[in-house]
């Protein structure tokens, strides 16, 4: 029988919300284990709208639709990045790994029948590199990848040897600490965004992706600005205009994302303006509580669209740190 002590213990934690400041003071991070890497859970989750600029979760079904504990290949951390593509009726998504074990990124895809509910398959790319941000895309009826691999300063691109599980190097497009980054073809000519940090957002362009790029008389196009300058998913052309997405990292990153229209596009000229701030932002509870960082949107009818996002809720052990040789 438990004491009364005991019980009016409980009741006093109960009554003056101690169990709650006490939680919150441990995802603040104050009672964090010194000996080990924290980082935050991401998992990834599907939206839907009538419009780009209006997405969020259906009512039909419970985000996250992937995590961590779907990973069946390697011990994860988290799962993040995910990039859609629809190939005949199939659907596919295209996400990194952080992998436990290896402390590094691995790319992964994951299949669906209709958008909504999604099974894990396996990692697809794993370099001796961290990789992350697995941009796909179509070209010449084959289908391309070009990942962050800023741990090796080169921009590189991937092509589709048995798609979607089979990727081998093609080359690397250029050499530099670009971020994240993300391809469109429009107008003729395609277009590459990459930044440097969180702050700096490049621009190249070129005929083919394959190169050569050049950069654009504008770049770096933003300099300084933490809330905009880094990419935060695919960039998408429809009726006539240029969407890119910018992950916020500002005071802490992977924070929101806005959508930007890119008004004027050309090999000497380039502007944009903010048309949503806040597209996607931290729900406050749950999986996406602390803050969300990618969308990849993809429209599936008129007035119908349906987007990968990420999101994380708070920040979680993931290998003890190394331990330097004296």
């Amino acid at each position: 029988m438990k004491s009364k002590i005991f019980i009016s213990m409980v009741d006093f934690i109960r009554k003056t919300n101690l169990y709650r400041v006490a939680r919150k003071l441990y995802r603040s991070g104050k009672f964090k284990d010194p000996d080990f890497v924290y980082k935050k859970n991401y998992a990834i989750g599907i939206f839907t709208g009538a419009s780009i600029f209006n997405l969020g979760p259906p009512r039909n079904m419970k985000n996250p639709v992937l995590t961590a504990t779907d990973v069946t290949d390697a011990a994860a951390v988290y799962v993040a990045d995910p990039f859609l593509i629809k190939e005949g009726a199939a659907w596919y998504m295209f996400f990194e790994v952080l992998n436990r074990k290896s402390r590094k990124g691995d790319l992964s895809v994951a299949k669906s029948d209709d958008g909504f509910s999604w099974k894990y398959d396996r990692i697809i790319l794993s370099e001796p590199f961290h990789l992350s941000y697995p941009y796909v895309f179509e070209w010449k009826n084959e289908y391309y990848m070009i990942p962050e691999s800023v741990e090796i300063d080169e921009i590189r691109l991937y092509k589709a040897d048995d798609f979607p599980t089979k990727w081998s190097y093609v080359n690397t497009l250029m050499q530099g600490s670009y971020c994240d980054s993300s391809i469109i073809y429009y107008n003729q000519q395609w277009w590459l965004f990459a930044a440097k940090g969180n702050d700096d957002l490049y621009l190249f362009f070129a005929k083919e992706p394959m190169g050569p790029w050049k950069e654009h008389p504008k770049s770096p196009i933003l300099i300084g600005d933490p809330h905009i300058a880094r990419p935060g998913g695919r960039v998408v052309a429809f009726g006539g205009k240029v969407i890119r997405f910018a992950q916020d990292d500002f005071p802490t990153y992977g924070l929101k994302v806005h959508a930007l229209e890119i008004t004027k596009l050309s090999t000497e000229i380039y502007e944009e303006k903010i048309i949503v701030d806040s597209l996607l932002k931290p729900s406050g509870h749950g999986w996406n509580a602390g803050g969300m960082h990618h969308i990849c949107p993809w429209q599936i009818g008129e007035n119908q669209w349906i987007a990968s996002v990420d999101g994380w809720g708070q920040q979680v052990k993931a290998f003890p740190k190394e331990i330097s040789a004296k």
